[in-house]
């Protein structure tokens, strides 16, 4: 398999109805945009809804962080660069950058850190050898991209 690294198959736009009340992009439609960039992945891995519903087996998101850079306001277009940071038995972790096309500034960030689970148990469980074979081939391809600065970031108050 011939894996793009950074992976960038997402694109979208701003609609008018994820407008909040300040003007710009809703927080919730960040994570709208980064889902589409989640999907168009586990698509080209082999884990989408096919997947799902052959197998069901899935992933779930066990924790995710927005860092949101610069506002987006309504027709605004951009794109998403995925990476593969890491995966083991159980877990996928990648981060997404979004940037604008207009310019090119990246507007936000999403860590997430994916479990495996099968589906009808609703329980954590292994991939099944054929399908870590190919996330790790994946994740393989993305070792050598840098590890972004923003990774492993915490919510905290500057201590005084």
């Amino acid at each position: 398999m011939s894996f793009r690294a950074p992976f960038e198959r997402y694109r979208g736009t701003v609609l008018p109805e994820w407008i909040d009340y300040n003007g710009h992009m809703n927080l919730a439609y960040y994570t709208v945009l980064f889902d589409g960039a989640t999907d168009a992945l586990f698509d080209e891995l082999g884990l989408g809804l096919d997947y799902r519903q052959n197998r069901r087996l899935g992933t779930f998101v066990a924790e995710t962080h927005n860092l949101y850079e610069r506002e987006l306001l309504v027709g605004a277009e951009v794109r998403i660069a995925t990476q593969i940071l890491g995966v083991d038995e159980k877990r996928l972790h990648i981060g997404h950058e979004m940037f604008a096309l207009d310019g090119g500034a990246r507007t936000a960030t999403q860590e997430l850190m994916f479990l495996h689970v099968d589906l009808a148990l609703r329980r954590v469980s292994p991939f099944p050898p054929d399908m870590y074979a190919r996330v790790a081939e994946a994740a393989a391809a993305h070792a050598h991209l840098p590890r972004p600065s923003w990774i492993g970031r915490h919510i905290a108050m500057p201590q005084r």
